[in-house]
């Protein structure tokens, strides 16, 4: 068989498989190019499970008129302009691909308004070439996709049922919701409204928003070890929410799957065993941009540590640390006749604590260093503040963490 060269058109076929995968994963890339825009509003709307139709409206910085084609050039972006940005970089998104490979496979209508500027609308498609002309609208962006991998009918054959694309899709924007409780957030399935967020306070006054009465005791915690900040929200037992497989983690603001960052979660909670099940557990960890590759996966899912066994440490001693005050005032308050709002831990070292120094893991690392830490609230997180009427915390560690201050935004 001769060799030849592909054509355009079945390149940008190809290569959007690679982002594209189902509705969810149009919704994930319109939404991080939303946030992206520094948008403080984003309304989701879709039909068939997103299959027939995904609207995407914000407020943020909106594109001007003259750049509305690059959006849909293949490697156009805002976000990146030399290799040596790549190691620092700190948006959701940087390859320049999704717009391009949207349209690949799909209807796309884009139009945009920035402060001052002309607005425009672009639409185009597989079979349709890009036309551009200008409109008026309010300041931000919105981005309509209609027929998803019709034209591409053994991609389209392998979607799901609506509903469980719909639900992929809800998951995908409750993770980055709760990554960003100051965004208003809304998701619209047809007529039925499925996610209707205002801005909130803090991760636990988010969670309640999303799960409701679904919460249990609740415990926050929030640390910097050796550079490392780790923060985040542990469900303990009596909450009806999933088990640690299926926690949601976080680095730099970025939702991703980590088996090193669940790893160390389920050290942390085998040296302190629950009795009656795993605590769920929310997890923010934020290191230097340098000091995390996320250029590993197509959809910037995963991420990759310079140094795993620092960070695998560091996120073990700050779980287990969390876990262990709240069991020994557990076994305090069941001493006393009280409740601390769930089964009481048992440990593997004699009721003691492990210290941060003490941590041992099956990566190869330093030992952790010291603790260091200043009394400020995290963004993410209630710090000091009063608990959330309806939403127990059974305690508070005395510590915050400023989880923006390796964004610049400190």
């Amino acid at each position: 068989m001769a060799i030849r060269v592909l054509s355009d058109g079945l390149i940008n076929r190809i290569a959007a498989g690679e982002v594209v995968e189902r509705p969810a994963s149009v919704v994930k890339e319109l939404v991080e190019n939303s946030l992206d825009a520094g948008a403080t509003r984003i309304d989701v709307y879709l039909e068939g499970g997103g299959i027939g139709r995904i609207r995407v409206t914000d407020n943020g910085c909106g594109i001007p008129f003259a750049e509305l084609p690059l959006a849909f050039a293949r490697h156009a972006t805002s976000k990146l302009a030399r290799f040596e940005e790549l190691e620092g970089i700190a948006t959701l998104g940087f390859r320049g691909e999704a717009l391009a490979s949207i349209a690949a496979v799909a209807q796309v209508r884009l139009a945009s308004q920035p402060a001052g500027g002309e607005g425009g609308e672009v639409i185009v498609g597989p079979d349709t070439p890009l036309s551009v002309r200008p409109v008026a609208r309010p300041q931000g962006s919105e981005v309509e996709v209609a027929d998803l991998f019709a034209r591409v009918p053994v991609r389209r054959k392998f979607l799901k049922h609506e509903r469980t694309e719909l639900q992929h899709a809800l998951d995908g924007l409750t993770r980055l919701a709760l990554a960003r409780p100051e965004l208003r957030l809304t998701l619209r399935h047809h007529q039925r409204c499925l996610l209707d967020l205002s801005p909130q306070r803090g991760v636990v006054e988010r969670l309640r928003a999303v799960k409701g009465d679904r919460l249990g005791p609740l415990l926050e915690f929030g640390e910097e070890i050796d550079g490392v900040g780790v923060a985040g929200v542990v469900a303990l037992p009596g909450s009806d929410l999933p088990a640690a497989a299926a926690s949601l983690l976080f680095v730099n603001g970025r939702p991703v799957h980590d088996r090193l960052l669940t790893h160390a979660i389920r050290q942390a909670h085998e040296t302190l065993v629950m009795r009656h099940r795993t605590p769920f557990v929310i997890l923010f960890v934020e290191v230097q941009p340098g000091e995390v590759d996320v250029n590993v996966h197509p959809a910037k899912a995963e991420v990759r540590f310079r140094e795993p066994g620092r960070i695998h440490n560091v996120v073990a001693s700050v779980v287990r640390d969390c876990l262990g005050s709240w069991g020994r005032e557990a076994e305090g308050e069941a001493a006393g006749g009280g409740s601390a709002g769930g089964p009481p831990l048992a440990t593997s070292h004699g009721g003691q604590s492990v210290a941060a120094a003490e941590v041992q893991s099956d990566y190869p690392s330093e030992r952790a260093g010291e603790t260091t830490w200043s009394p400020r609230h995290p963004p993410g997180l209630q710090g000091g503040a009063a608990p959330v009427a309806g939403s127990p915390v059974v305690a508070r560690r005395p510590y915050g963490l400023t989880l923006e201050a390796w964004r610049g935004q400190a």
